[in-house]
């Protein structure tokens, strides 16, 4: 909800010229790997960073960073919004990143065994597509009945995962739990994104969202006194790292590429990294931290991802219904 990017709808020139196709899957390769890679950096961030101060840091850092672009390549008067546009960008951003971000953070950090692996959270975080069709449901859409179909398969799957099966390699039930409630922040976040009045340009909203985000995110860490008695000295290169390509693949370059993908590729095609992204950080966690992938893993998650595949494949989403984290077809999050 690596983190799953914001509201609003990007401009779209229709007279461009079409991308080649080798610039789109350039940039669709990005959104799969860095967006699917974000749920293991998080995880070898919060080692021994704080988890939430660490994801305030790399929000914060990441919307200076957009701001300073834009304010440079635009002029003095890129990042102007009414206070109308600014409120509904600041509760976006706090319920995408410090409630859908912010949770799946702490449901990765803590001791083994309590600690959510990153690909389980990832599987978790792809139920977000199927959180957003029933809250549109609630708000009076009919989705087509193929997609009640995928929603129903997707939760069953859901619940395969989390079952209690016993053994090392069962999923904590509260690390889970938590980040399905971080997936309903993120979907409610998504759903208001298209309903209320946000900034136009999706690069600008990202600012303030992510602003907003670290700001909430920041709080909350003061008051759990994550930073009482914390030293930078005693913070690994590795945790470091982790959180430098957070800030810059997750929240930037990964973020970028979707946006131009909007503009340039079918949606139906960019909407595919929603079941795409679960199963890249499934590979990832056992690959590179042999994080156990159970039977019950695959089964759980291959049902989800069948799920998520059919509610995208049926839904063909508008653009603005697109953009989670994650940074979302209802996107399951920017990360």
């Amino acid at each position: 909800m690596s983190s799953r990017p914001t509201s609003a709808t990007p401009a779209v020139d229709h007279a461009t010229a079409p991308a080649r196709p080798a610039l789109i899957w350039t940039a669709l390769v990005l959104v799969y790997v860095l967006w699917g890679s974000t749920y293991l950096g998080i995880r070898v961030a919060v080692e021994s960073l704080p988890p939430l101060t660490s994801a305030a840091l790399r929000f914060a850092a990441a919307a200076v960073v957009l701001g300073l672009v834009l304010r440079l390549r635009r002029g003095p008067g890129a990042l102007r919004v009414d206070w109308r546009q600014l409120g509904s960008a600041a509760l976006v951003g706090v319920l995408l990143l410090a409630g859908g971000n912010g949770l799946v953070v702490l449901a990765e950090s803590g001791p083994e065994g309590t600690a959510l692996p990153s690909g389980i959270a990832a599987l978790l975080v792809a139920t977000v597509p199927l959180l957003v069709v029933l809250l549109r449901t609630v708000g009076g859409d009919r989705p087509r009945p193929w997609t009640f179909a995928g929603v129903a398969v997707g939760f069953v799957g859901l619940v395969l995962l989390v079952l209690p099966g016993g053994g090392s390699g069962s999923v904590p039930l509260v690390g889970a739990l938590t980040v399905v409630a971080g997936a309903v922040s993120w979907s409610v976040g998504s759903y208001l994104s298209g309903r209320i009045r946000m900034p136009a340009d999706p690069f600008v909203a990202t600012v303030y969202e992510m602003l907003a985000g670290a700001a909430a995110l920041a709080v909350v860490a003061a008051v759990r006194g994550e930073l009482d008695g914390f030293s930078p000295a005693e913070v690994t290169g590795r945790s470091w790292a982790a959180l430098v390509y957070l800030m810059v693949a997750g929240s930037l370059v990964a973020f970028t590429a979707y946006v131009w993908l909007l503009a340039h590729a079918p949606i139906s095609l960019v909407s595919t990294y929603a079941y795409v992204n679960p199963a890249v950080a499934v590979a990832l966690g056992a690959l590179l931290v042999a994080e156990p992938v159970t039977p019950q893993v695959l089964l759980g998650g291959a049902v989800i991802v069948a799920g998520v595949a059919v509610v995208v494949s049926t839904e063909r989403p508008h653009r603005s219904a697109a953009r989670p984290v994650k940074g979302a077809a209802p996107e399951p999050a920017r990360r």
